[in-house]
C-alpha cells in the first residue's frame, strides 16, 4: 500500500535522502534518521551488478522498509530491463518507480505500465545521455532523473558539465508547458545544491553528505529553501 505523497515537501524544494549511503546493517536508524530530519522522500538505488557495477538489495527491502514508514518511497531502478520487475516493486509498496532511458527499448509502454499499477512513473539518463533523447516520453512522466555522476556508487563528485543538462530540461518543460518533476542525483550537497537548484531542479537526491552531517535537520532546512 503506498503511503507517500508526491507534493508533499517542507519548503519550495523536495529533499530525498538516498539509503544508498546508510549504514546496511541498520536501516531502521536510516529510516528513523530521514524522518526525524524532515524529508519527505526515501531514495532506494537499485542495482543489479549489469546495467552498474554493483549490487545493492531488491523488493524484499523495498517491502520491509515500506512497513516500517509513511515516507514517499522513490524508488530508482537501475537494472537491465526493468519492466520484468516493476508488478513486484509495486507490490513491495514503491510510490514511484523510476526506470532508466538507457535500460529499456520500449520506454514509453513501460512508463504507462507504471501509472497503471498507480504510482508515479521516472525516467532516468546518466551522464552521457543527452535530456533530447527524453523529449517524446516527457509527457508520460512523473519525473525525469537527471544523474550527474556515473551511477553505481555512492560519494562521487557531481559532474559540472551535467548542470547544463538540467537547464536544458527545465526549458523543454516549459516549452512543453508540462509538470513532471526534475530530480538530480549525484554529488549534491551544501556547497553544489544552490547550482543545481538555479539550474532547475525540484527534488534532490542526497547521499553521503546527508548520512555524514552532524545536524542532518538543519541540513535538510537548508536544501529545501
Amino acid at each position: 500500500m503506498q503511503a507517500g505523497s508526491m507534493i508533499t515537501k517542507m519548503g519550495k524544494f523536495t529533499i530525498s535522502p538516498s539509503i544508498l549511503s546508510a549504514d546496511f546493517c541498520n536501516f531502521a536508524k536510516a529510516i528513523s534518521q530521514i524522518e526525524v530530519s524532515g524529508a519527505p522522500w526515501l531514495h532506494m538505488d537499485v542495482m543489479d551488478g549489469l546495467f552498474v557495477p554493483n549490487l545493492t538489495f531488491g523488493s524484499t527491502l523495498v517491502k520491509a522498509i515500506r512497513k516500517q514508514t509513511k515516507l514517499f518511497l522513490d524508488v530508482h531502478l537501475m537494472i537491465m530491463q526493468p519492466s520484468r520487475y516493476l508488478q513486484r516493486f509495486a507490490d513491495a509498496g514503491a510510490d514511484a518507480i523510476t526506470i532508466h532511458y538507457e535500460a529499456e527499448t520500449h520506454t514509453h509502454k513501460f512508463l504507462a505500465e507504471i501509472r497503471q499499477l498507480g504510482l508515479k512513473a521516472g525516467i532516468a539518463v546518466v551522464p552521457s545521455t543527452p535530456v533530447s533523447a527524453l523529449e517524446d516520453v516527457l509527457p508520460f512522466i512523473d519525473l525525469a532523473l537527471i544523474m550527474t555522476v556515473d551511477p553505481g556508487f555512492g560519494g562521487q563528485k557531481l559532474i559540472g558539465q551535467c548542470l547544463e543538462k538540467i537547464r536544458k530540461l527545465a526549458k523543454m518543460r516549459k516549452e512543453a508547458r508540462l509538470d513532471f518533476k526534475i530530480s538530480v542525483d549525484g554529488g549534491i550537497n551544501e556547497e553544489t545544491a544552490p547550482d543545481v537548484k538555479k539550474a532547475g531542479a525540484d527534488v534532490l537526491v542526497i547521499g553521503s553528505a546527508f548520512f555524514n552531517s552532524s545536524d542532518q535537520k538543519k541540513l535538510i532546512n537548508n536544501l529545501c529553501t
